[in-house]
C-alpha cells in the first residue's frame, strides 16, 4: 500500500481544525468543562481497576488515563472520543507482563503505537469497518468472560495464587471453594448492588464511583472498630502509602530477541486499539451526527501509545462507555477530553494517597459490571440464529479468546475475516455457458428495452461463456471446471467479460493457461465485453498480444462476427 507523503491529507486533528475555524465560544467551553469533570470522575475507578487487573499498579492505570487521555483528544480524529485504559487490554497486558516484565510491556506498546501510525499514514482506517461483526462480538465477549474469571479471586476473597488460563483458574476456584472469605464476598455483593441500584437513582454520577466511596468508607470503619480486615490497594501495593511521585520519562531497554518475541503481541494491541477506538468513534458519530476521521484517529492513537509507556503507562484506546458519558453530559469538542485528563492529574497529585484504603473486592465488583457490559450477550444470542458460517466464526473466535489466547484469537479472527470475504466474493462470481441458440447483443441487459435489444444467432462451432463478477484467484477451481466443458466441433470459444469489474494476477494466469490449452486443441479464444480497466491489466501482463489484439472486443456483436469469420476459414 502506498504511503501518502502529504501528511496534511491523512492527519487532521479535530482540535486543530476547530480553532482554525474560530467556532469555539464560551458556551461551548462551559459544556466541555462540565462534561470533562464528570468523565474524569467516571474514569477514576476504572483506571485504577484496569491497572490492577492488568498486573500493574493502580498508579500506572491512572497515568495511562492522564497521558493517553490527553494525547488522544489532542491528536485524535473524533470530536468526542475519550481515551484511556480499557478492559479489552487486560488479558493481553497481563500476559505480556508475566512473560516479558514491564520493560517488555513498554516496548510492545511503543511498537503497537508505531504500527498504528503507519496504518493511519497508509489510509487503513476504513479497512477496520469491514471486519465481520461476529468476529468483533466473539472476541469482545471472550474478553468479558476472561475478565470475569480473573476477578473471582478478589470477589470471593481467595488468598491462594491463581494460575493463568480460564480452565485452570476455575479448577483452582472449585478446589478452594471452602476458603471463600465471607466478609470479602459480602463487600463485593454490596458494591455490586450499589452500582446496579444507583443507576436507577441518577445516571449523572456513575454508580462505580459511589460504590468505590461507600466500599472504602465501610472498609475503613469496619477495620477500625471491629476485627474485620479487608484486602486493599495498600495491602497489595504498600509503597503507595508514601505518596506518588510525578512520573518521569524512561527509555525502554530492549534487544533483538525481545523485539522479535513481541511482534505478535504488538500487532494484537494495535489491532485491538484500532477496532475499539474506531468502533467507539462510529458509535459517537451515530449519536451526534458528526463525522470522525479514521486515519487521523489511528495516528492519534499511535502517538498516545508511543508516548504513554515512556511515563510508565499501559496500552490505551478509545473507550465507548466514557465517550458516551462525555456526549450525554454535554461534551462538544476534544477540549472535554483534555479537561478529563486534567481532572485525573489533579486527583493523581492530591488524592491518590487515600487510594490505599480502597478494598480489592470493591474493584472486583466494578470489573464484574464492566465484564457484563462488555459481554454483549444479547447480541451474541442473536447472532447464534444467523448463517452457519457466521455462527462458526463467532464461536471459534469466542472460545479461542477464552480458552487459548487473545493473540491467537485475533490472528485467527483476521484470517477468518479474509477467508469469509473471499468466500462471499466467490459466491458472487460465476462462470456460465450460454447454451441458448441466441445471445443478447446489448452489454447492459438490465437497462435495455425491447427496442435496443437485438438477438443474434450463435454460429455453429462457436461456444459463448460468460464470467460474472471479479475474475480473481477465488475462481481457479471454477475455471478448471469451465475449461473441461467443450462441445464437439468447437472451433471458437468466446469469453464474455462484460460483468468483470477487475482481474487479478491469478485471473490473468488462468486466462493465459486457458488460451494455451485451447490453442493446442485448435480452438481460437475471443474476448468480448472487455472493460478499459480489464484491458489495461491484460496489456500490463502482455496477454492482449498473446491472444491477439484483433481478437479482443468491447462488445459481443463484433466478437460474434469475428467468430463467424474464423469458423468459415
Amino acid at each position: 500500500m502506498k504511503v501518502n507523503l502529504k501528511l496534511n491529507d491523512v492527519f487532521r486533528p479535530k482540535l486543530f481544525g476547530m480553532f482554525r475555524k474560530g467556532g469555539y465560544d464560551r458556551k461551548t467551553f462551559v459544556s466541555d468543562l462540565i462534561a470533562g469533570i464528570i468523565v474524569g470522575i467516571i474514569a477514576l475507578p476504572l483506571a485504577i481497576a484496569f491497572g490492577i487487573a492488568s498486573g500493574v499498579t493502580p498508579q500506572q492505570g491512572l497515568i495511562t488515563a492522564i497521558v493517553a487521555g490527553f494525547l488522544v483528544s489532542f491528536f485524535g480524529g473524533s470530536h468526542f472520543l475519550i481515551g484511556g485504559p480499557t478492559g479489552a487490554f487486560i488479558v493481553i497486558v497481563a500476559g505480556i507482563v508475566t512473560q516479558y516484565g514491564m520493560q517488555g510491556l513498554i516496548l510492545a506498546t511503543i511498537m503497537a503505537g508505531i504500527i498504528l501510525v503507519v496504518m493511519g499514514l497508509c489510509r487503513m482506517g476504513a479497512i477496520f469497518k469491514f471486519i465481520p461483526y461476529p468476529i468483533v462480538v466473539g472476541f469482545t465477549s471472550g474478553i468479558a468472560v476472561t475478565i470475569f474469571s480473573t476477578q473471582m479471586k478478589d470477589f470471593f476473597g481467595f488468598t491462594m495464587d491463581v494460575p493463568a488460563g480460564f480452565i485452570p483458574q476455575w479448577a483452582c476456584y472449585f478446589q478452594n471453594i471452602g476458603n471463600i472469605s465471607v466478609p470479602e464476598t459480602l463487600m463485593s455483593l454490596a458494591c455490586l448492588l450499589v452500582i446496579i441500584l444507583w443507576g436507577k437513582v441518577t445516571k449523572k454520577i456513575p454508580g462505580s464511583l459511589i460504590a468505590l466511596i461507600v466500599g472504602t468508607v465501610a472498609s475503613v470503619l469496619l477495620s477500625r472498630f471491629t476485627s474485620i480486615e479487608f484486602a486493599t490497594i495498600g495491602s497489595k501495593f504498600p509503597e503507595l502509602a508514601a505518596g506518588l511521585p510525578m512520573p518521569k520519562p524512561v527509555a525502554p531497554e530492549f534487544d533483538y530477541e525481545t523485539v522479535k518475541g513481541l511482534v505478535s503481541p504488538a500487532f494484537t494491541i494495535a489491532i485491538l486499539c484500532a477496532i475499539e477506538s474506531l468502533l467507539a468513534a462510529m458509535v459517537a458519530d451515530g449519536v451526534t451526527g458528526k463525522h470522525h476521521n479514521s486515519n487521523t484517529e489511528l495516528i492519534g492513537q499511535g502517538i498516545a501509545n508511543i508516548v504513554t509507556p515512556l511515563f510508565g503507562g499501559i496500552p490505551a484506546t478509545g473507550a465507548i462507555a466514557r465517550t458516551m458519558a462525555n456526549i450525554n453530559n454535554g461534551g462538544k469538542t476534544p477540549v472535554a477530553g483534555l479537561i478529563h485528563a486534567a481532572v485525573l492529574l489533579l486527583i493523581y497529585l492530591f488524592l491518590m494517597p487515600y487510594a490505599v484504603y480502597i478494598p480489592l473486592s470493591c474493584l472486583a465488583a466494578i470489573l464484574v459490571i464492566v465484564a457484563y457490559n462488555m459481554s454483549e450477550w444479547r447480541t451474541f444470542k442473536y447472532l447464534l440464529k444467523g448463517d452457519k458460517s457466521d455462527v462458526a466464526v463467532l464461536l471459534i473466535t469466542f472460545f479461542l479468546t477464552v480458552i487459548v489466547d487473545l493473540t491467537v484469537a485475533i490472528e485467527v479472527g483476521v484470517l477468518l475475516a479474509i477467508v469469509l470475504f473471499v468466500r462471499r466474493v466467490m459466491e458472487t462470481s460465476s462462470i456460465s455457458v450460454l447454451a441458448e441458440d441466441k445471445v443478447a447483443a446489448t452489454e447492459n441487459d438490465e437497462k435495455a428495452s425491447m427496442e435496443d435489444t437485438e438477438f443474434l444467432d450463435i454460429p455453429k462451432g462457436v461456444e459463448v461463456y460468460e464470467i460474472n463478477g471479479p475474475f480473481f484467484f477465488g475462481l481457479a477451481s471454477k475455471f478448471e471446471e469451465f475449461d473441461s466443458r467443450r462441445a464437439e466441433g468447437t472451433r471458437v470459444r468466446i469469453i464474455r467479460m462484460r460483468k468483470v469489474p477487475f482481474i487479478d494476477s491469478t485471473g490473468v494466469k488462468n486466462l493465459r493457461n486457458l488460451c494455451e490449452r485451447t490453442s493446442r486443441r485448435g480452438i481460437r479464444v475471443i474476448l468480448s465485453g472487455v472493460t478499459p480497466q480489464v484491458r489495461a491489466t491484460l496489456a500490463k501482463f502482455g496477454v492482449d498480444k498473446e491472444i491477439g489484439e484483433e481478437y479482443i472486443f468491447p462488445h459481443i456483436v463484433p466478437a460474434l462476427e469475428k467468430a463467424r469469420e474464423t469458423v468459415a476459414k
